[in-house]
C-alpha cells in the first residue's frame, strides 16, 4: 500500500480538477464560458482593492482562463479522438455516427465539425465522411495518450477499471503536463511496489 503522504499528494491533484462529464458540456455546445471573467470584473462603484487582494485576483484570473481554455480544447480533442476511432473501426466517420456516439444532435455535430475544419483539424464536404488532417491525427494521439496516463494512475490507486475509464474522460483535458508527469511517476512507483509485494 502507498504511504499516506504520497497518496494524499496525488489525491490533492485530483481534487483540484474541475468536476463534470464531457458529454454534458458537449450537449450544451458551450465552449465559451465567460462567467469567471464576469465575476472578476469590479462593479462600477466598487472601491479600490485592499492590500494583498490584487495578487489573489490575478491568480484567480489565471486559473479561470486556464479552465476556459481547457473546456475549449476538450471538445476538439474528444471529437478528433472519436473520429479517429470510427475511422479505425469502420473505415469512415460520418456525422450521423459521431452524433450517435456522443448522444448529441446533428446540428451540434455540424457546428462543431465546421469549427474543427476552420481550425485545420478535419476536412469534410456535404454527403461525405469526415477525414482527419495530419494535425487532427496528432491531436487525437495526444488526447488518447493523456487519457491512458490518467486511467492508469486511477487504476494504480485502486479505482476499478470501468470507473477509471469514465473519470479519465473528464480529467484528462484539465490536467497540466506537470500533473500528468507526476501521475506517470506515481503509477510506476505503485506498480513496482505492487509487483514486489506479489513476489514476496
Amino acid at each position: 500500500m502507498p504511504d499516506n503522504l504520497a497518496l494524499a499528494t496525488c489525491m490533492s491533484s485530483l481534487l483540484c480538477l474541475p468536476p463534470g462529464s464531457r458529454f454534458r458540456r458537449m450537449q450544451t455546445g458551450d465552449a465559451d464560458d465567460t462567467d469567471g471573467a464576469a465575476r472578476l470584473s469590479p462593479r462600477p462603484n466598487q472601491g479600490a482593492a485592499e492590500p494583498g487582494q490584487a495578487p489573489q485576483l490575478a491568480t484567480m484570473a489565471r486559473r479561470f482562463a486556464r479552465a476556459r481554455d481547457a473546456r475549449q480544447t476538450e471538445i476538439a480533442e474528444d471529437y478528433v479522438e472519436l473520429i479517429d476511432d470510427l475511422i479505425a473501426q469502420d473505415g469512415r466517420a460520418r456525422s450521423v455516427d459521431v452524433a450517435r456516439a456522443l448522444g448529441v444532435s446533428h446540428v451540434t455535430v455540424f457546428k462543431t465539425v465546421s469549427r474543427l475544419q476552420r481550425d485545420g483539424l478535419v476536412t469534410t464536404a456535404p454527403y461525405r465522411s469526415i477525414v482527419l488532417t495530419e494535425t487532427g491525427r496528432a491531436l487525437a494521439q495526444r488526447a488518447r495518450r493523456r487519457h491512458q496516463i490518467v486511467a492508469r494512475f486511477l487504476r494504480a490507486i485502486g479505482v476499478d477499471a470501468e470507473t477509471a475509464a469514465a473519470d479519465a474522460e473528464g480529467m484528462e483535458h484539465h490536467a497540466s503536463a506537470a500533473t500528468l508527469s507526476a501521475f506517470e511517476r506515481m503509477t510506476a512507483r505503485l506498480t513496482e511496489r505492487s509487483t514486489c509485494e506479489d513476489g514476496d
